[in-house]
C-alpha cells in the first residue's frame, strides 16, 4: 500500500512540483491549499503531512496545533516545508508538535529522503506502542486497552490520570522523568496543569499500591521512575 502524503501549500506551483515528484516516488498525495482545507482532509487518514507556514484562511502553526489536539491524529508526523527560515520559527514549529522542520528551497530528492525518514520513526513508535499494551512488571500487570491494573491478581480502582500515570512509568522501569515529561505525555500538549498535580497522583497511587508504594521512586529534584526489577 502506497504512503499517504498530505500536501499543504498556498503555491500551486510549488504543490504541482512536489506533487508530481512524490508520486512519481511511490507516494499518494493529496493536496490542500489553505490551512482550513487541510483540516477537511484529515480524515483521508495520512501517513505523514507536509506543511507550510505562511498560508491564508489559517497558518501552518495553527494547523498543527489543531491536529496534535485530536486524538486519532496526534502520532501523524507533520514536516513544516517553509520560507520563515529563522531559528525562532524552527524551534516554535517542533515545540509546537511538528516532527521536521525544513526550509525552503529543498530538491525532491532530499524531501522524500527526509519523509521516509520520518515515516519510519513514526512505525517504529506504533510497533513500541503495540508492544506495550499489556504490561507485566514485578507484581503489577497493565492492560492499556482495557484499563485495567492489578497487583498481585488483584484490581485496582484507578481514575483514568492515576491509570495512565502508572503504564507510563512502568513501560519504562529504571527510567527518570521530570515531572514536564510526565505531564506532556499524560495529559498533552497546549493544557494547563501545574507540576504539583503529578506530585498529588503519585501520592495516590502510592497509597492504593500499600506495601507495593515503593515502586514508584521520587529523584529529588528531578521527579519519578518505576522500580527496574532487572
Amino acid at each position: 500500500m502506497k504512503p499517504k502524503i498530505l500536501l499543504v501549500d498556498d503555491e500551486r506551483d510549488i504543490i504541482e512540483f512536489l506533487q508530481y515528484n512524490l508520486e512519481k516516488n511511490g507516494f499518494e498525495v493529496f493536496v490542500a491549499y489553505d490551512g482550513l482545507e487541510a483540516l477537511t482532509l484529515l480524515p483521508q487518514n495520512p501517513d505523514l503531512i507536509v506543511l507550510d507556514v505562511l498560508m491564508p484562511k489559517m497558518d501552518g502553526y495553527e494547523v498543527c496545533t489543531k491536529i496534535r489536539m485530536l486524538k486519532d491524529y496526534k502520532r501523524v508526523p507533520i514536516i513544516f516545508l517553509t520560507a520563515k527560515a529563522t531559528e525562532y520559527d524552527e524551534v516554535h514549529g517542533l515545540n509546537i508538535g511538528a516532527n521536521d522542520y525544513i526550509k525552503k528551497p529543498i530538491s525532491p530528492r532530499k524531501l522524500i529522503a527526509r519523509i521516509n525518514a520520518n515515516l519510519r520513526k513514526n512505525d517504529k513508535k506504533i510497533d513500541q506502542l503495540e508492544v506495550k499494551k499489556e504490561i507485566k512488571i514485578g507484581p503489577l500487570t497493565i492492560d492499556r486497552e482495557k484499563y485495567i491494573a492489578k497487583v498481585d491478581s488483584k484490581k485496582l480502582t484507578l481514575p483514568k490520570k492515576e491509570f495512565e500515570i502508572l503504564a507510563f512509568l512502568a513501560e519504562n522501569p529504571g527510567k527518570v522523568f521530570p515531572r514536564e515529561k510526565i505531564l506532556t505525555d499524560v495529559w498533552g500538549e497546549n493544557i494547563f496543569v501545574v507540576e504539583r498535580t503529578i506530585d498529588v497522583h503519585i501520592r495516590k497511587l502510592r497509597v492504593k499500591l500499600k506495601k507495593y508504594s515503593n515502586l514508584i521512586e521520587t529523584i529529588k529534584g528531578v521527579g519519578y521512575r518505576f522500580k527496574n526489577f532487572e
